[in-house]
């Protein structure tokens, strides 16, 4: 029988409470801890009075939002670390002890794994073996989320949206790692993490990922902050290439509620899940940055083709269908690409106005989401 209304209304209106239920004083060890989706994470977690314990490189970026937040202050217990190292990475989750693991590290640039494909490969993959041999070392280990992309999908340049059941590729060898990042993933749940009492493992495959605080080289609204902030336009490559974009929050959301099903048992939703936007937010790139426009009238953007950017391939067309995280999850965007936009804007003024003061609309923005 079909939910009713009324009760997947409740269950909508119920999940911060499921979040708190299920995550709260939790210990949690996270890989990529120091990056934008990670800083933002760690924050949240912070939030139900978790035991963090992080293992990442350090921020490569200046500004990054890992040391803006004052996460880098002492809150989470750091390890500066390569998930390549696999001995040190699986002796930093012994001594965690932890019952959530969220494996979010790696290289997650396709214009920079054109140039570095070994380091992409090794990264993407054989980090992710380490980090499964490293839970299979690590008996407190009760549930695990491996981070994807909406990337990790053979990509043919159709209009309608990937579903989780849809073949695996990849042309770039960013993409193509991912991809083989997932058949890493199944094939442990397989061999490995199907006894009873083993650790239920979940993938994430969520879309473009907007949001204040990252600051990454080569991604395009950190690149509009640094060029509004030195007067200058951005430059884009393709205003025509179709993107699912999403606020990091509505992102991280699922994240957070796949951990809190799978700490609660729920063997059904290990396997793989899409995190994407409604059909509606996604909008090619000068659309987007044209409705970005109204809420950062400073920006100013043009396009720019040269012959290297020609060279590259990158897929045209990219959208999620993400029906199975609706249905078995109960996750749904909380914020409209409109809400994303204002709330991006809105940070990077705020913070190019008062960076000593980035904490605040941190914790603003996080309580904003934690209100809708």
């Amino acid at each position: 029988m079909e939910p009713s209304k009324s009760s997947m209304e409740s269950m909508v209106m119920n999940w911060s409470s499921i979040l708190e239920k299920n995550l709260s004083a939790k210990k949690v060890f996270i890989t990529g801890h120091t990056g934008f989706k990670g800083s933002w994470l760690t924050i949240w977690l912070q939030h139900y009075g978790c035991s963090i314990s992080g293992y990442s490189l350090m921020p490569e970026s200046q500004p990054n939002l890992f040391e803006m937040s004052g996460l880098a202050s002492g809150y989470v217990n750091h390890t500066v670390g390569d998930i390549r190292d696999g001995d040190r990475l699986a002796q930093s989750m012994r001594d965690s002890e932890p019952e959530l693991v969220l494996h979010l590290a790696a290289q997650p640039l396709v214009r920079y794994s054109y140039s570095s494909p070994a380091e992409t490969w090794s990264t993407n993959v054989m980090g992710t073996v380490n980090v499964l041999e490293a839970v299979r070392q690590c008996p407190s280990v009760k549930a695990v989320v491996v981070v994807t992309t909406d990337k990790c999908y053979e990509n043919k340049e159709w209009a309608w949206g990937y579903r989780e059941i849809d073949p695996l590729g990849g042309h770039d060898p960013y993409s193509a790692s991912k991809a083989g990042t997932e058949l890493v993933v199944s094939s442990y749940r397989k061999s490995f993490f199907n006894q009873e009492g083993s650790p239920l493992i979940g993938s994430a495959r969520a879309g473009n990922v907007i949001g204040g605080g990252d600051w990454s080289d080569d991604r395009l609204i950190p690149d509009a902050a640094r060029a509004v902030a030195t007067n200058q336009s951005l430059m884009i490559r393709n205003p025509n290439s179709t993107r699912p974009w999403q606020h990091v929050l509505d992102c991280l959301y699922g994240y957070l509620l796949l951990s809190a099903n799978l700490l609660d048992g729920n063997q059904t939703n290990s396997r793989a899940f899409n995190f994407g936007p409604s059909s509606n937010d996604n909008l090619p790139v000068g659309d987007m940055l044209a409705r970005l426009q109204q809420y950062w009238p400073e920006l100013e953007w043009k396009c720019e083709k040269t012959e290297n950017s020609s060279m590259l391939h990158e897929a045209n067309f990219l959208y999620l269908d993400s029906m199975l995280a609706r249905q078995q999850l109960n996750w749904e965007p909380r914020w409209t690409l409109n809400n994303a936009l204002e709330k991006t804007a809105s940070w990077y003024r705020y913070v190019l106005e008062n960076p000593s003061l980035a904490k605040n609309i941190i914790q603003q923005q996080l309580e904003e989401y934690l209100n809708t």
